[in-house]
């Protein structure tokens, strides 16, 4: 009986190399709220894109959308009418089980995970914060400035 038990962990062992991995725990997306302020309250209805070097995703606010994860920084812009467009750059992490990965996986592990991006995390909430847009009757203009006023 003692004859089985190495043939019982021999599955076990070719699996370890690849436990590590961040692409079979996680994978190579990644799921993010995107939230619009103005004033410090939540904005709702801005159409915003965001785009790395792994492609370009769209989500109207306050919205989920899911992205490629990538070592690159995620870059957001957002529109809505009435409002200057709100522009965000979010930095991606390296996931601590991405170091497991040279433990375990290899440095070909890693390197997958690296290259594939699945090593790396985005903020899971994303806030861009927008202002109103500054309206032509709100700006003083040569009819409504008399000669030798100052201009605020």
């Amino acid at each position: 009986m003692s004859n089985n038990l190495p043939r019982r962990f021999l599955p076990a062992l070719f699996l370890l190399p690849i436990a590590g991995c961040a692409s079979i725990v996680d994978g190579t997306n990644q799921t993010l709220s995107v939230q619009t302020t103005a004033a410090g309250q939540s904005l709702a209805g801005a159409q915003c894109a965001l785009k790395s070097n792994k492609g370009t995703w769209f989500v109207n606010t306050p919205g989920t959308v899911t992205v490629h994860r990538a070592y690159d920084n995620l870059n957001i812009k957002c529109a809505k009418a009435g409002y200057q467009p709100g522009i965000a750059t979010v930095a991606s992490s390296t996931k601590g089980m991405a170091f497991g990965n040279v433990l375990f996986g290899g440095v070909i592990g890693a390197g997958v995970d690296m290259a594939d991006g699945a090593a790396y995390n985005y903020p899971k909430l994303i806030k861009v914060p927008m202002q109103p847009a500054v309206t032509a009757s709100a700006a003083p203009t040569a009819a409504t400035v008399k000669p030798g006023q100052p201009v605020d």
